[in-house]
């Protein structure tokens, strides 16, 4: 599986918070820093991050 290439428009997604549920759509028009990462234990892990 391929991630999207740097720059592309990230697809809108759900997750669940404490507040509820949250979608990327609803940060349209503000800013917004999606950080994406490896999965742990690896060499580039959030420790490194």
């Amino acid at each position: 599986m391929t991630g999207p290439s740097e720059g592309a428009k990230a697809p809108d997604f759900e997750l669940e918070s404490a507040d509820g549920p949250i979608r990327l759509a609803d940060f349209a028009g503000k800013t917004l820093v999606l950080y994406f990462y490896p999965k742990d234990d690896t060499t580039g892990c959030t420790m490194e991050a």
